[in-house]
């Protein structure tokens, strides 16, 4: 007999333990959440700009594999997630195949960074492929802002940024110092000394994000010159403002109810087991 009550007892825990593991599934399909989904520490992430005046429209491969087709000049990708290491980048023109590669280049990233790839070249037979670094935590409740200098064809430039901040004596692919400004509209102008011609842009500029600008094409020839920007609200999977990793995917850790749920069904269960063996015995 006391065996018999003894296993109806354990059955009746693992009974209750099965439904509580059941209902903790089913939370977690429900929000999308993994309970184990950390931020991958061997990802990096790539975004690509078309800024070569001497390459058409053309398709872009990684490591021998599609990555693009038809990028057109002036065209900005989005970030892209690659694994850190050495990955090979080619650049064709458009229908040519990767054989035909007019830009090749072995490019090494690093786990946890984020960078900007740019198809540049000052002449045919100079082409290259450029890359910045790029830092995409964001500025609580304010607008950072970077500035690229890709046009061949202007040696030196001074860039205004709104009324306030002014960056000057940018050379050729040269990257500007990360600004942090306050947000809404603002006007970007690149101003070239020799010439005195200009370029802008306006731009409303959003709380917590990070805007690039990019100065691309020729001031003589063709492609003309233009400016381009690309926005980004942080870079998904790392931290966004210093604080600790988050989760990746925004995976939400388990509300207090549903553990004092799981808790009460555990004590009832048990409650139950115990009340049972009281009156057999």
């Amino acid at each position: 007999m006391k065996g018999s009550l003894f296993c109806n007892t354990f059955l009746r825990r693992i009974c209750v333990l099965m439904v509580i593991f059941f209902l903790f599934g089913l939370y977690t399909i429900a929000s999308g959440s993994t309970p184990h989904a950390f931020a991958d520490t061997d990802t990096s992430y790539v975004r690509v700009i078309h800024a070569s005046p001497y390459v058409g429209t053309a398709d872009v491969f990684v490591d021998g594999k599609p990555f693009l087709n038809s990028f057109q000049f002036a065209s900005i990708t989005d970030y892209a997630a690659l694994p850190s290491g050495n990955h090979k980048v080619q650049i064709a023109l458009v229908g040519k195949g990767i054989n035909a590669s007019a830009l090749s280049k072995t490019l090494p990233v690093e786990a946890g960074k984020a960078y900007t790839i740019a198809a540049v070249g000052e002449k045919p037979d100079a082409l290259n492929l450029q890359v910045f670094v790029d830092d995409n935590q964001v500025v609580s409740n304010r607008a950072k802002v970077r500035i690229y200098h890709l046009i061949p064809d202007a040696s030196k430039v001074d860039v205004s940024i709104g009324e306030d901040d002014k960056i000057t004596g940018m050379d050729y692919e040269d990257d500007s110092p990360y600004t942090t400004v306050d947000t809404g509209p603002c006007t970007f102008t690149f101003t070239v000394p020799q010439t005195n011609k200009t370029l802008s842009i306006p731009k409303v500029l959003e709380a917590n994000t990070v805007t690039s600008v990019f100065a691309v094409g020729m001031l003589d020839g063709d492609p003309k010159a233009q400016l381009v920007t690309a926005t980004a609200k942080g870079i998904p999977g790392l931290p966004q403002t210093g604080a600790p990793p988050v989760l990746a995917d925004f995976a939400t850790p388990v509300p207090a109810i549903w553990l004092l749920v799981m808790t009460m069904l555990a004590m009832i269960g048990l409650g139950v087991g115990r009340h049972v063996q009281q009156r057999r015995a």
